[in-house]
């Protein structure tokens, strides 16, 4: 969905608009081992770094007037390179972190599903009131995060602003954007460091492209 403008007519007659660009931290190992990270404070692994710097080459040309990010490091080290080639600092944002996954996370998907079948079964139906065991709602991390980005977004009126964030998050934000369910099936991709594109207004939030990925389509070196 690349550039594909989807909330047409956002904003009209209802004030200032608020740009945003929302990101997906870069690649770490425990998304390639298919670890669930939560809360953990896992690091980017050199694809992430490399993902990164690509990211903040394609933005640095933007006038952003404010980059938030999640405080784990794998959201705020993706967050560095545009800080840096903005010169802006990064507003760390705890309510920006990824879902709390308590026992499940460190596990892999099959693990989860051997350890924990009935808890996987409501886990994978999307379930708005499941927790894992220890972890979080995921009705009351959606509304963590769309609490979080409207508070974000509503101090930028007629601005640009970045929002680096985890794959949980940007989902959150992608259904907000269109109305969708909690427990709608996904059928959207959420890249490492794919760039996605909203809107906001006293409305809400809406999508204006999705998933661009255009800017790491080089082969990592």
């Amino acid at each position: 969905m690349n550039g594909e403008v989807l909330g047409q007519g956002a904003g009209e007659g209802i004030g200032a608009v608020t740009r945003i660009v929302l990101i997906r931290h870069g690649q770490t190992a425990w998304n390639v081992a298919t670890r669930i990270q939560g809360h953990t404070d896992e690091p980017l692994n050199e694809t992430g770094r490399w993902q990164a710097a690509q990211l903040a080459a394609a933005l640095a040309h933007e006038e952003f007037s404010a980059i938030y990010s999640s405080d784990l490091q794998r959201a705020h080290a993706t967050a560095e390179p545009l800080a840096l080639a903005t010169r802006l600092r990064i507003i760390s944002e705890p309510g920006l972190r990824e879902r709390h996954f308590g026992s499940f996370e460190g596990a892999t998907f099959q693990a989860i599903d051997e350890q924990w079948p009935q808890e996987a079964l409501r886990w994978r139906q999307r379930e708005p009131d499941f927790a894992p065991p220890g972890g979080e709602t995921l009705a009351d991390f959606y509304q963590r995060v769309v609490s979080t980005a409207t508070l974000a977004a509503a101090r930028h009126p007629g601005e640009l602003i970045a929002l680096i964030s985890h794959g949980g998050a940007l989902d959150c934000l992608y259904r907000a954007a269109l109305s969708l369910p909690l427990n709608a099936p996904r059928s959207w991709q959420l890249g490492n460091a794919a760039i996605n594109r909203l809107l906001y207004t006293g409305r809400g939030f809406a999508l204006v492209g999705w998933n661009d990925e255009t800017h790491l389509q080089a082969a990592l070196v």
